[in-house]
Order: C-alpha cells, then structure tokens, then sequence
C-alpha cells in the first residue's frame, strides 16, 4: 500500500450542508476545451494552500493493484467530469481509464506539484511513449519501436539501470524549465526550480527502477516500481498503465498539451484549496467523477500518533477533510476511490471485526477495503455516525 500524509484536497461547503443526489441517472457531463495558461497557472497558486511534510519523496506509487480499478473504471466508468487524484503518476492509470473533463491533482508538499510540472513538460514535449521515457530518465530514445508496441516491448528496450549522460539530463532540465516558464509563463520561483530539478535528478540517477522509497531504506515498495506500474495488465492481459498503449498516453498527453491536468498543493483538512477548486469547478459546470484518496484517512485518523510517518495533522483531521468531501458538486455517479484490494487498516494493521453468528459462536473476520465507495452513501453514514474510525471509513461506511 501506498504510504502518503495527510497529502490532500477536496472542495467547498460544510458537511452540515448535504449533497443532494438525483434520483434518476445523472446527465451527460460538461466537457472542457482547455484551460489558458493564465486560468492554469491562477488555479494552481491560488487553489493551494499552506503544505506539509511526508516521509517519503513518493516518486512513484507502491500500489500494484491499481489495474482492477482501472479496468472498472474503462469498462462502466464514472467517465467525464472531473477527476481528483492524490500523490504521483498512478493518477495517470486512472486518468486514462476514464477519460475527463479535467483532473486536478492534490498533494501536501510543494515538491510533488512541481514533479507534477515536470511530467507536464515531459508530455508536452514527448510525441511517443518511447519518448516521453528517455526524456524522463535521460537516456538516448531507442530505435525500432513500433506506436503499437507492447508495454514488453516497449520495456525490453530501455535498460533498468541509471543514465549516465549528465550533459543529457542538463540539456533536458533546461528544455523543461523554457517550456515552462518562457512558452507557458509560469512564474516558478528559486525554491520551485530547485525541487523541480532535484525530482529529475532523481528519475537520472534511479532510472526505471526507481520506486516509492527513493532509495530510503524501510519504506514499503510492494516489490514494485516505476517501469512494472507502467507496464501493469489487468487479469485479462490488458494494459492499464498510462504508457501501456499509444492510445492510453495519448488520452492524458491531450489534457496535458490543453493545461487539463492541474496540480494543487492542499491538506484534505485544510480551509482553503479543496474549496477553492469547488469554486472553480462549479463556475465551468462540471462535477466529480471520482476521487482517488489512496490511503490518506490513514494519516486523518492518527494526527498525534508518534508513528503517523506524515506527522502531526493540524487542519482538523478526518472530520474536516469529510466536510471538504460534503461540499463537492457531485452526483449519483460520483465515487471515492481507495487502496485496491487488501485490508481496511487500523494503525497500519488489518482491521478485525467480532461477529456473532446465529447459534451464538463468536468469530473474527478481516475488513476489506472497498476501493469504489459512492461519495453520497459514504456521506450519508458519516451524518449518521456511521464512520469514526479509519476502518469504517475504508469499509465504505459499512
């Protein structure tokens, strides 16, 4: 599983003020054309608010399940709207599944926005997976890769080892910082150029091997990594990874090259961002589609605990960041999205549940998560008193 703080967003009014759901299927979304650089750069530094830190830089995901969600998502959706997301690329899977209006992504560290920005440019100026993957490790695009390779394919060409061009990685985080800051204007300061640059030197000098821990020891990876989440098939065979297909890159590289895939810096308890961005949804007509929360509640519900690796949470915790999730403009279809498949977790422990059953035997079960919960059902436990721990919470209230 994923380990990620209090890493968050969501949007505007109070839980007291309930979402009111259509009782008959919800009507075709909205779409959006794009966004200007002015609109996309205003909501990225407007939106954000005060950060945080994290235990982990969280260069990738360590969630290797992510293709059951994903080919849910392709096959029934929700698709359209808005897409919210948390943490690094497997947002990119999920976006590539359903298809959006937009996606704006939320993270507690100012780090991961500008990492955000780098893949950003890095689609901007890739036309190719094959492309977009030397460009990302600073490495010579290889020769002889067909648009319709597959994810092995595509791989066996590349090694797993670190570049060892410098010259190439400095050549290439000055194209991104241009494309950035001449072509689009984005006004990134010092501090921002510093992060940015320290989040590719990290992609050069790991290659596409690197993964959730950065190389910091004790930090759970699931056995996994940046080249095999990209290459991922579902239980059909199917690639689910964003560079799995040309059609799949394609999907999100369009919201890319159109300033559709914004990056926010937010607390899920915060006053500010996930408002500000249900604002900003609402002026265009658009709803959620879905929100990918991974395990954040987890941090929520330990703000104190000496172990909690995001630290201490001072925005409020879990019941904030539920009157943030009241205050989305949603409807029937709008779903949060969770750690797929597992335990619900307690403390960073599977959550036991006693039963009774009929002939009075008393027996303990294993809470799974459930990693599509409707947003207005989970809400309605919630006024109901229903979901105060975290295990309830990743039950979807159940």
């Amino acid at each position: 599983m994923r380990r990620r703080p209090w890493i968050g967003i969501t949007i505007v009014l109070l839980l007291g003020a309930a979402v009111t759901l259509p009782a008959q299927a919800p009507a075709a979304r909205p779409t959006l054309e794009r966004l200007s650089d002015t609109e996309f750069w205003t909501l990225v530094t407007e939106a954000s608010e005060l950060g945080g830190a994290f235990h982990s830089d969280n260069f990738t995901s360590n969630e290797p399940n992510f293709p059951t969600v994903a080919a849910r998502l392709a096959s029934s959706g929700p698709h359209g709207g808005a897409y919210l997301g948390v943490g690094p690329e497997q947002n990119f899977h999920y976006i590539a599944a359903m298809r959006p209006a937009i996606a704006i992504l939320f993270d507690i560290r100012r780090q991961a926005v500008m990492q955000h920005l780098l893949y950003k440019a890095l689609f901007e100026l890739s036309d190719t997976r094959d492309a977009f993957i030397a460009r990302l490790f600073s490495v010579p695009v290889p020769g002889g890769i067909s648009r319709r390779a597959s994810p092995e394919a595509l791989w066996q060409k590349f090694a797993m080892t670190p570049g060892e061009d410098r010259a190439r990685l400095t050549a290439n985080i000055a194209d991104v910082e241009r494309l950035l800051t001449d072509t689009h204007g984005f006004r990134l300061t010092d501090d921002d150029r510093q992060s940015l640059e320290y989040v590719y030197e990290a992609f050069f000098r790991f290659g596409p091997a690197i993964d959730y821990s950065g190389g910091v020891k004790g930090l759970t990876t699931a056995n996994t990594n940046f080249a095999k989440l990209a290459a991922a098939v579902d239980a059909d065979g199917v690639p689910r990874g964003f560079l799995g297909t040309d059609e799949l890159y394609q999907a999100v590289r369009s919201l890319e090259m159109r300033n559709l895939i914004v990056p926010v810096q937010a607390d899920f308890g915060g006053p500010k961002a996930i408002r500000a961005v249900g604002d900003f949804l609402r002026t265009r007509g658009l709803r959620v589609s879905a929100f990918y929360i991974s395990n954040v509640e987890q941090y929520l519900y330990n703000p104190r605990s000496p172990t909690a690796p995001g630290g201490q949470e001072t925005n409020g915790g879990w019941r904030a960041f539920y009157d943030n999730l009241a205050t989305l403009p949603a409807d029937a279809a709008t779903v949060l999205l969770r750690v797929p498949v597992g335990p619900a977790l307690v403390n960073g422990a599977p959550m036991m549940v006693r039963r009774t059953l009929p002939d009075g035997t008393v027996t303990t079960e294993r809470r799974e998560n459930v990693p599509f919960c409707p947003l207005g059902a989970f809400l309605e436990a919630v006024r109901a008193g229903k979901v105060t721990t975290q295990g309830q919470a990743t039950s979807c209230g159940k």
